[in-house]
């Protein structure tokens, strides 16, 4: 996933980055709903977390801008605010989901990985490609009845590869998607892991499921190889 974090608490947001950058998560930082507005009209997040209180254009407004901007990434509110009457008015302006202050960062990313999978086009619970399997919950994968062991990194490549069955790819979108903003778009960390996922899901078994489309990107066989 790629997630956009809106919160002026830097302390908070610095920590959620860092929490989700440990499951492979790509991870943008606003602090401002201005600031929301700019980078989510830029970028395709897979997912927004958006705190309620913020300096200038609060929440709600932001909420409300995003979806009337066509920017329909599934948007989790957060705010220390427990009234009935602000879940309702944050669920009306636009967002999917609402968490109170404080919370369990387990439960945010499980929130995060449930709301993903509602987003249209709809996603599975666990993937499957051919007989590829990989459990986004567990951070578990198999090639047929083969655990398979990936790093972080290597994971999260597969599973953006894997929601695109039979697509083309581009490097800059798996860069978009897989990492952020410290890594240049001149890096060669793309066909450098690209080469570890061919080592642990296709050469052990025989398969080529992972192409190079030459000057274009990659594409993972819908048939699994």
């Amino acid at each position: 996933m790629r997630v956009l974090v809106v919160d002026d608490e830097a302390k908070l947001a610095n920590l959620i980055q860092r929490r989700l950058r440990r499951e492979g998560v790509g991870v943008d930082i606003a602090a401002s709903g201005e600031a929301a507005l700019d980078r989510a009209g830029a970028t395709e997040y897979d997912a927004i977390v958006l705190d309620l209180m913020l300096p200038g254009v609060d929440g709600f407004e932001t909420c409300r801008r995003l979806r009337a901007e066509g920017v329909w990434a599934p948007t989790l509110m957060l705010t220390a605010r427990n009234d009935v009457e602000d879940r309702i008015r944050g669920l009306d302006s636009g967002a999917d989901d609402y968490m109170i202050k404080p919370f369990s960062l387990e439960e945010l990313l499980a929130r995060l990985r449930a709301l993903t999978r509602r987003a249209a086009p709809p996603r599975p619970t666990v993937l499957e490609v051919g007989d590829l399997r990989l459990d986004p919950a567990s951070r578990r994968t198999w090639r047929g009845d083969v655990e398979l062991s990936l790093t972080s990194r290597e994971f999260s490549l597969l599973e953006t590869l894997m929601r695109h069955p039979d697509e083309v790819i581009g490097r800059f979108d798996l860069l978009e998607h897989v990492w952020d903003q410290s890594y240049e778009n001149r890096s060669n960390v793309i066909e450098v892991y690209i080469g570890y996922l061919r080592d642990k899901i296709d050469r052990p078994f025989g398969l080529h499921s992972l192409e190079t489309v030459r000057g274009v990107g990659y594409r993972l066989r819908g048939d699994g190889g």
